[in-house]
């Protein structure tokens, strides 16, 4: 099970696994905020989700979080959804988190979860830096691919 650093840029966590899953059943899980909880690697995303059953551009949905033991709610806008291949939503502080998907085959999809903390813009990053995101986030974005690669293997 191999999960892959890829470079997207300045101030943006990027990996990559290939699941053997067709993309459809994969984006329809990333799409649906109710089973968000069920690839979260992190630990942080609770099932108490408010919102759509399945996302749009523009759509919102609240969350039940808890990291640091302090539990919270956060409500974040999808920034942009394109059917069957990207799915990226804005958290209020201004990160955004954002799945892509390509078929390889029709039964193998690379997936690529990327945590973007630069467009939350130039004072946030440092702090983002100081508080360990970067580090933190990537190794949830490892795990949660991981249990993807898991799941259907």
């Amino acid at each position: 099970m191999t999960i892959s650093s890829v470079n997207t840029g300045a101030h943006r966590v990027s990996r990559s696994a290939t699941i053997a899953a067709p993309v459809g059943e994969l984006f329809e899980m990333v799409a649906d905020p109710h089973r968000h909880a069920e690839l979260d690697g992190s630990g942080t995303v609770h099932d108490t989700v408010s919102g759509p059953s399945r996302l749009a551009k523009g759509e919102k949905f609240s969350v039940k979080m808890k990291m640091y033991g302090l539990g919270y709610r956060i409500t974040s806008r999808v920034t942009d959804f394109d059917e069957g291949r990207v799915v990226e939503w804005r958290h209020p502080l201004g990160h955004r988190w954002r799945w892509e998907f390509t078929p390889l085959s029709p039964e193998q999809t690379l997936v690529t979860e990327t945590f973007d903390y630069g467009a939350a813009g130039s004072s946030r990053t440092k702090v983002y830096e100081l508080l360990g995101f970067p580090k933190q986030n990537a190794a949830g974005i490892e795990s949660t691919l991981r249990g993807l690669q898991t799941r259907y293997s």
